[in-house]
């Protein structure tokens, strides 16, 4: 209390004008009760407990999965295996954050500068769409250069990627700048558009 009378008197403050306090959505108390998507980044292989916990303190969270073929020795098996791996997309409010942050494999949400940073609600509906399984998402390496494309028709209408050719197929990259993390869909050539 004294060290903070020392520093600052009444007479020495800067208050903003009264029709800027408390403006809308600019301020920051009302961004920090708005609900927005977030990525948790989790401990190596914890995806799946971390989603568990999630379920149990009722946050909404996201946490997509592809099926992957494994070759053991005596027998091959299909294993669901998380799209991104070491992050679960959860949807709170920053004041709240510490429902997610408590959680023992949780290392923290993704973000610059030590602030937690919400992702693009596009971004969010592609990862909810590859949960519908009506697309085929598999992971792919991140990528920054390459033909932009739009594709024009199916499910996926409207979402922009990077092309790339896999065996014969088309592919569009899809990326989360964010956790810097791709994943591709299989698209037919006829369904996509290039974006200039």
């Amino acid at each position: 209390m004294l060290a903070l009378s020392t520093i600052e008197s009444p007479g020495q403050r800067e208050f903003p004008p009264p029709s800027v306090v408390g403006a809308g959505p600019a301020s920051p108390a009302a961004s920090r009760q708005e609900e927005r998507w977030y990525a948790a980044y989790t401990c190596a292989n914890h995806e799946k407990r971390v989603a568990a916990q999630l379920r149990a303190r009722s946050v909404e969270h996201v946490l997509p999965f592809y099926s992957s073929m494994r070759r053991w020795k005596d027998r091959r098996v299909v294993v669901d295996m998380p799209l991104f791996p070491g992050y679960v997309f959860v949807r709170l409010a920053l004041c709240q954050r510490l429902r997610v942050l408590q959680i023992p494999s949780v290392v923290r949400l993704v973000g610059f500068g030590g602030q937690p940073h919400a992702l693009a609600d596009d971004e969010v509906a592609l990862l909810r769409s590859s949960l519908t399984g009506a697309a085929r998402f598999a992971p792919h390496p991140y990528l920054r250069a390459g033909s932009r494309v739009r594709i024009a028709r199916g499910p996926l209408r409207g979402v922009e990627g990077i092309l790339v050719r896999k065996k014969k197929q088309f592919r569009v990259v899809l990326s989360i700048d964010v956790i810097a993390c791709s994943a591709s869909v299989e698209v037919d050539c006829a369904d996509i558009e290039r974006v200039f």
